[in-house]
């Protein structure tokens, strides 16, 4: 007959051991709920459920946190990480302010990855940014990143226009998060980017080419002029500013102006808003033909030279073109050796194609009788210069037959 033997009671001391030891022991990082076996002065003592130990969570981590250790209560959970496994004394060093603070990693790392903004307070500002707390954390702006810092300022000037934000509500969005580093990064430029983005798309749908907005002159460029049009840019090309050539939008509009604009073409797939200013002003080339006529006198003023000839200035706004072939016999090589900028010319008109945009002229077919009354009306008037210089320029001119002129584009 078979006996079955009952377990031990030292058998079962020795499993109970055995499954002790294998007890992970807590280590640096390691965030664990625990239990709080006391409170005192010195902080609370906290049950993780390592092998023998309980550890401690030193009064100044409860600080930090703006609090006083009869916060907690015996036998409250509370969740720790673990700074020292173990210190000087052989304690087991755990913190409660950082373990809070995993929890705001863990949403600084959601914003990130969802690129969403948010306000914070500047609460502090230093030569290389702004500070922004964060739940538990603080954050950080770089000069980079703030919107209107001056570009070129040196750091005290960069330091006094940041100063200006102590105190205030900004948008901002997360940029960067390292947790090992204690880096957590955010920009004000890239969240007020990313605002604009969406406005735009929202204003792509609302605006329809041809209508009429008011906007904010916002920035002018080289190449152009920006227009905020409500929390959204759109962009005046150079060539839409006026009717007559512009070298620079400065000489048309300044930054902060309110103006009038046409919504001249929507590219929703590109995120553009294309604007003209010029489409808001009667087109001068409208009235060209009650104006102007083949065999007409005119005076003009010349407003860019080039390799092919010089554009010229006519009221009201027509730019019109005197080619190389029609300055002189025989033509000029290089047209800046007779004309300049600024400089008055009496001509006469070859063609007009209004609907093109085009009207030529013509230097050297103006006759030497009609250059020598022109000279006499401008020498009473007081520009003996101008007169003296257009003489010399109208030397040796012959008639020729009118010639077409064909350029990519007579007025810019």
């Amino acid at each position: 007959m078979q006996t079955h033997s009952l377990p031990l009671a030292d058998d079962m001391d020795f499993a109970a051991l055995l499954d002790a030891s294998f007890v992970a022991e807590p280590e640096r990082g390691d965030l664990i709920t625990g239990t709080i076996l006391a409170v005192d002065n010195h902080g609370l003592i906290v049950d993780v459920g390592a092998m023998k130990r309980d550890g401690i969570v030193p009064r100044k981590d409860i600080e930090r946190m703006g609090l006083e250790p009869t916060a907690f209560h015996v036998g409250d959970e509370v969740e720790v990480i673990v700074l020292r496994p173990e210190d000087d004394d052989g304690n087991l060093v755990l913190s409660v302010s950082q373990a809070q603070q995993s929890e705001d990693w863990k949403r600084a790392e959601q914003l990130m990855t969802s690129e969403e903004v948010f306000e914070g307070v500047v609460a502090d500002v230093n030569r290389g940014g702004l500070i922004i707390p964060f739940g538990n954390l603080r954050g950080f702006v770089p000069a980079s990143h703030v919107v209107d810092v001056p570009r070129g300022a040196n750091e005290d000037e960069r330091k006094d226009h940041m100063m200006k934000l102590m105190g205030r509500k900004i948008t901002i969005k997360v940029i960067e998060v390292n947790r090992k580093r204690r880096r957590l990064v955010f920009s004000q430029r890239d969240a007020q980017r990313g605002r604009r983005e969406a406005r735009k798309e929202l204003l792509l749908d609302e605006l329809k080419e041809g209508e009429v907005r008011t906007g904010v002159v916002s920035g002018l460029r080289d190449f152009g002029a920006f227009v905020d049009l409500g929390g959204a840019d759109g962009l005046i090309h150079i060539s839409e500013l006026a009717w007559h050539r512009v070298k620079h939008p400065r000489e048309v509009l300044n930054v902060g102006d309110e103006v009038e604009v046409y919504i001249l073409r929507l590219d929703a797939e590109g995120k553009r808003i294309g604007l003209s200013l010029k489409r808001m002003q009667k087109n001068p080339w409208a009235a060209a033909e009650e104006m102007y006529h083949v065999g007409q006198l005119v005076e003009g003023t010349v407003s860019r030279v080039a390799q092919f000839g010089a554009f010229v200035g006519l009221e009201p706004g027509i730019e019109a073109l005197l080619h190389a072939s029609q300055i002189a016999d025989p033509a000029p090589a290089d047209p800046s050796v007779l004309l300049y900028e600024g400089q008055k010319l009496l001509l006469r008109v070859i063609s007009i194609e209004p609907d093109r945009q085009r009207l030529g002229l013509s230097l050297k077919d103006v006759t030497d009788e009609e250059k020598e009354r022109w000279q006499e009306k401008h020498q009473t008037a007081e520009q003996p210069a101008v007169a003296d210089e257009l003489a010399e320029s109208n030397d040796g001119i012959n008639a020729a037959d009118p010639v077409q002129l064909e350029t990519d584009q007579a007025t810019v």
